[in-house]
């Protein structure tokens, strides 16, 4: 799997990719939460009550970073996060939200 950092709007991000199938899968982390490709089981991100977004048909980095959110966990909405937004803004929302939490 291949680990990198990438930087959003002066924010660095943890990402994972690996080549899967037709596909790679992707996951860019931020600090209170990821934003996956659609080989990531949103139902399970539920369940374990991660704070996770999610988009699809993306083949590299540069575009899952211009895409928009397809869906969400219960706990992304409840920060904010909605379809249709830009994939920086929601790891800047999850960025943001673990800022503010107490420590």
């Amino acid at each position: 799997m291949e680990q990198s950092v990438v930087e959003c709007d002066g924010r660095k991000y943890n990402a994972l990719r690996q080549t899967l199938g037709n596909l790679p899968l992707i996951v860019v982390k931020a600090k209170k939460g990821y934003v996956a490709c659609s080989y990531i089981d949103k139902e399970t991100a539920e369940k374990v009550g991660d704070v996770a977004a999610f988009v699809s048909g993306v083949k590299c980095m540069d575009d899952f970073l211009k895409a928009k959110i397809r869906t969400t966990t219960t706990w992304a909405e409840d920060l904010g996060i909605r379809e249709g937004m830009s994939v920086k803004k929601a790891l800047e929302i999850m960025d943001i939200a673990a800022a503010s939490e107490p420590d």
